[in-house]
């Protein structure tokens, strides 16, 4: 049965309108999300402030998220009706009318940057700038449809966030050390426990929309102890870099905090996580500026 849109939900009209629902559907609020990790990464690699660079972020920034976020729109729409938090920050209900405008859009801005990026590259940055655009398109194109296979969902999603960074310290030629490691695992980690919380608030909307998930089937208080756990994990992985760098550990605690709040939460209850999900975003920001501290701490000692 085919839900139907919301009452007073109106169609976009002209061409502005259309435009501007579907960057909305890019999520403006997280474009820093992607473009951040790539930028930061390329630059402590040793790369330098050219074209790269530059065609790099701005390609993490708008066109990837127009790609992630905008194609999971079309594909979620059935469910998104049906979800009271959608409409704002957190994701807009596409319209039926942009779908193919949409999918057009996150195809068209995205070729010319993959191509330039696969010409600069070599065969390492090649293998993660195609792992990276898959793990994008998997995550919610039909068939295969990653976000519905509970737990590769987790992984999928942190290999959204994980891989632009990865894909900057491959095109800078950085060294697969200890410290790179421990670095990536951490964040990698963190994006698993950040995925998996914000599928809490979506337990009982995802289960209406037939949308399985690791919040559906471990249901919302086990989710949310398992995204503390990743959390946690995150924070030990990151004390294996090398002083000043093992202070990065120090910036898993508010998540955790952030997620604790909600162990008792229920199936039922559920929405209720949309609060601590809301903090999360703003949360991203905050640690973003105590990020970048501690990169010019370690680049100026």
């Amino acid at each position: 049965m085919t839900a139907t849109a919301p009452a007073g939900h109106r169609e976009p009209r002209g061409p502005l309108a259309l435009l501007g629902q579907v960057l909305a559907s890019s999520r403006p609020l997280s474009w820093v999300n992607t473009a951040y990790p790539f930028a930061a990464a390329y630059l402590l690699a040793g790369g330098g402030v050219d074209t790269v660079l530059v065609l790099g972020t701005f390609w993490f920034l708008v066109p990837y998220n127009l790609l992630m976020y905008g194609v999971n729109d079309v594909f979620d729409y059935e469910s998104d009706i049906r979800n009271p938090r959608k409409g704002g920050v957190e994701g807009v209900v596409l319209d039926r009318s942009v779908h193919r405008l949409t999918i057009a859009l996150a195809v068209l801005s995205n070729v010319p940057f993959v191509v330039y990026l696969l010409a600069v590259g070599d065969g390492l940055s090649r293998v993660v700038l195609a792992v990276s655009v898959f793990a994008v398109v998997a995550y919610s194109a039909p068939v295969l449809r990653f976000k519905e296979r509970p737990f590769l969902d987790s992984l999928t999603s942190s290999t959204h966030f994980v891989s632009p960074a990865v894909l900057g310290l491959a095109l800078a030629d950085a060294p697969a050390d200890t410290t790179t490691v421990a670095a990536v695992v951490g964040f990698f980690l963190w994006g698993i426990g950040s995925h998996a919380f914000g599928a809490v608030q979506d337990v009982v909307a995802d289960r209406a929309g037939g949308i399985a998930s690791v919040g559906t089937v471990i249901g919302a208080r086990g989710t949310v102890w398992f995204a503390l756990g990743a959390y946690v994990a995150a924070g030990l992985v990151l004390l294996l870099l090398p002083w000043p760098g093992t202070l990065a550990a120090a910036l898993v605690l508010p998540y955790v905090a952030n997620v604790a709040a909600f162990v008792g939460v229920t199936d039922e209850t559920c929405e209720g996580a949309n609060a601590g999900w809301r903090r999360f975003l703003w949360l991203n920001y905050l640690t973003g500026f105590l990020v970048t501290q501690l990169f010019l701490w370690i680049t100026l000692r």
